[in-house]
């Protein structure tokens, strides 16, 4: 029987981005296992922090799982280890989760691990196309994917888009790369969603959403200048919601509120539960999203999931997510953003259209998908 092991390091005690895409995955391949032969099994790596305190206890998320190896050294040392491919450790280390025939590295790196085929997820090339977009943190992702794929036999990519940047960057060979795409969280459970309406107050005003980590790629500070626009020469009666914890470069998006002339019309709710967001999206009238650059973009389809219309750009991944049930506009435009979202909210007919070709394009993606194209990949190496 195969044996699969998949690298859930990145499942933080509140997940979201890497860690919700592990998570989900695991789920979906666990799920498989009634029909599928193979056996999975879960790698974990404790923080810096956590080691240094001895704690390497798992994330409640992954406590689900039987068949889970700690690993006894944290990510920034086990990454050291990586360096020399035949280091002793990394062989001892394999061996403690079951020399398994796959092991998969979900967050760009992969060990090179002796006896198993390597594969090795790589979301989007942001760090190398954008680099005035990411953290500094993230710009040295670089160097360590590259060396990575000196060793690794396959990479798992989520969109046709990163797949071609991945090639075109990195120089790897289109056969080495599978495309699987991801999936909505959400179901659209109208009984589970109105539940939260006690945890989150957004008045009586209709409103247009914003779902994400406040950053500069995400172009918040334009989605402002459209809403000023829209307001101001419209008289929308309509509030902007910004829902997201705050990322790196923040304080642009905040001084742009600032000096809004409807400051008070614009709100900023922070960390939400699912089922928070969820009722967030399902009473909007209109999700915005005018990232420069997406791996996937993940709240297009979330939103699409649970009934609400979209507006978001015309680049990278974006096109690919959305297919004919968005209004795609040029991200560097705050006029093309402005007269998208008057579009939408200022004619019904064509809210509700989009609202039934969304339904259609999310029904597209599952996770169950996503876990048997995973799967697929394994097996191509085999």
């Amino acid at each position: 029987m195969v044996r699969v092991v998949v690298d859930a390091t990145p499942v933080l005690p509140k997940p979201s981005g890497v860690g919700l895409y592990v998570l989900n995955l695991l789920w979906a391949l666990r799920s498989l296992q009634a029909s599928e032969t193979f056996s999975l099994g879960v790698a974990y790596q404790p923080s810096l922090k956590n080691w240094l305190r001895g704690n390497l206890a798992l994330p409640e998320a992954l406590a689900v799982y039987d068949d889970v190896a700690v690993l006894p050294l944290p990510v920034r040392l086990l990454n050291l280890l990586a360096k020399v491919p035949r280091n002793p450790v990394l062989g001892q280390l394999e061996h403690r989760f079951g020399q398994p025939d796959i092991y998969h590295g979900t967050n760009y790196a992969v060990y090179p691990c002796r006896h198993s085929q390597r594969v090795m997820t790589i979301y989007d090339l942001s760090f190398l196309r954008y680099p005035e977009y990411v953290t500094a943190v993230v710009s040295t992702y670089s160097q360590r994917v590259q060396q990575c794929l000196g060793w690794t036999d396959l990479v798992v990519t989520i969109s046709e888009s990163s797949k071609r940047d991945i090639v075109e960057y990195m120089g790897v060979s289109p056969e080495r790369i599978w495309v699987t795409p991801l999936a909505s969280r959400y179901a659209d459970d109208t009984q589970a969603v109105s539940r939260a309406v006690k945890a989150v107050d957004l008045g009586d005003r209709p409103y247009i959403l914003f779902v994400s980590t406040l950053e500069p790629r995400k172009n918040v500070v334009r989605l402002i200048q459209a809403f000023d626009q829209l307001k101001n020469k419209h008289r929308i009666d309509h509030q902007l919601v910004l829902v997201g914890q705050k990322g790196w470069q923040f304080e642009p998006i905040f001084e742009a509120i600032a000096a809004s002339p409807w400051k008070h019309h614009i709100r900023h709710l922070d960390y939400l539960s699912d089922a928070e967001v969820a009722y967030c999206y399902k009473n909007a009238d209109v999700f915005a999203y005018p990232s420069l650059y997406e791996g996937f973009g993940l709240p297009v389809l979330e939103a699409m999931t649970l009934g609400c219309p979209v507006v978001t750009a015309n680049t990278s991944s974006l096109p690919e997510v959305a297919g004919d049930a968005a209004l795609l506009v040029d991200p560097t435009s705050v006029e093309d953003l402005a007269e998208a979202l008057g579009r939408v909210i200022g004619d019904r007919s064509l809210r509700q259209a989009m609202i039934a070709q969304g339904y259609q394009q999310a029904a597209q993606f599952s996770w169950t998908r996503t876990a048997k194209l995973t799967l697929a990949a394994y097996r191509s190496l085999l």
